[in-house]
């Protein structure tokens, strides 16, 4: 009699213990890539950079007065370069928003001085206008489909002629009458102008303006269906369509906010120097814009952040006043601001490649 063996099951002993295996699908990249890959990473640590090389050379920089003074001019980009970064983010660019801040501080300056009326009444008629403006910007961009280069670079002639013209017709000169002693005058300044002391240095309020514009279009962008709403615009509009996204509303409400930021610098010139040059404006729309795209914001939209703006309109405001401060020549600042632009791209366009990379 033969007995047969039976074959007893294999058992497979567990694994050792170590790391698990990864293939490139699943692998995770560095800290350190992953937080470059953020939009205002790069910013920042180029502003940083900025910053310790005026601090040595431009030794008055390192007075208390000298930075507030940088804070101010950096404020005074940083308010209208915040909603051009969200424009950009959407996927468009305004070209016409820096003669909309004079536009609206003629607005106001006229409509008071010559109608005698409360400055506080020409406040308000100017932000209607600037909201205008941008109404007109979005709705004509959706209504034709044109770029918003031609849109905006029409609205720009547009503004700066009309600006011209009608403050020479009105005025009989290229600039506003003294409006410091019209009723409303010192309210309206304590708003948008005035000045407080923190350790002996004075303020300006647009600083304070400036930081909480900032946080509330971080709360915006990160926290908030109109902030998903932006990115979807501007990475793909017919997908965003296709999934529910409004993108007529989205596209014009964006403008409009860039109508918005030019209504309060517009403010915040007129009620500083009491009356407004008619050609003044012209050249400032490329300084937002290129301090939304230092601040890590494409130009092909979809990508970037609004803490990004704030650390490059900071880099402006340093080179702007450090310049000065150094003792140099200040015709370099234009080659700053070309370098630092560059300089900019390249880092946002291996910050793309960095953010799609598997």
């Amino acid at each position: 009699m033969s007995m047969t063996r039976q074959a007893e099951p294999a058992v497979t002993p567990p694994p050792a213990p170590g790391p698990k295996a990864t293939d490139g699908r699943t692998a995770r990249r560095p800290l350190a890539l992953r937080l470059l890959a953020r939009p205002e990473v790069g910013v920042f640590l180029g502003a940083l950079a900025v910053l310790i090389f005026f601090l040595i050379t431009a030794p008055p920089m390192r007075d208390g007065s000298s930075m507030a003074n940088i804070l101010y001019q950096s404020s005074t980009i940083g308010v209208m370069a915040l909603p051009v970064a969200l424009l950009m983010i959407g996927g468009e660019f305004d070209l016409s928003a820096g003669v909309a801040v004079v536009t609206s501080a003629l607005t106001a300056s006229m409509l008071a001085y010559q109608l005698s009326m409360n400055v506080w009444v020409g406040v308000i008629v100017a932000l209607a206008v600037s909201l205008a403006v941008g109404l007109f910007n979005g709705w004509f961009l959706v209504r034709t489909g044109l770029p918003s280069f031609l849109v905006t670079l029409g609205t720009f002639l547009i503004l700066q002629g009309v600006n011209l013209a009608v403050t020479k017709l009105v005025t009989g000169n290229v600039a506003t009458d003294d409006i410091s002693d019209m009723d409303g005058f010192e309210q309206a300044r304590a708003v948008f102008a005035s000045s407080f002391e923190v350790g002996g240095v004075q303020v300006k309020i647009t600083v304070v303006w400036w930081l909480a514009f900032a946080v509330l279009a971080s709360w915006v962008l990160l926290r908030t269906r109109y902030g998903n709403w932006i990115f979807a615009v501007g990475g793909n509009k017919e997908s965003a369509r296709a999934v529910g996204v409004p993108v007529t509303f989205t596209k014009i409400s964006l403008f409009m906010l860039v109508g918005f930021g030019a209504w309060f610098v517009g403010m915040h010139q007129l009620f500083s120097f009491n009356t407004v040059q008619s050609g003044e404006g012209v050249g400032q729309e490329l300084i937002y814009i290129a301090a939304a795209v230092i601040g890590g914001c494409l130009l092909t939209g979809g990508y970037g952040s609004a803490i990004g703006p704030v650390f490059g309109a900071f880099m402006f405001g340093m080179v702007q006043q450090g310049i000065v401060y150094a003792g140099w020549n200040p015709d370099w600042f234009k080659a700053f601001l070309g370098v630092m632009l560059l300089g900019a791209v390249l880092i946002n366009l291996w910050v793309q490649r960095t953010a799609t990379r598997r």
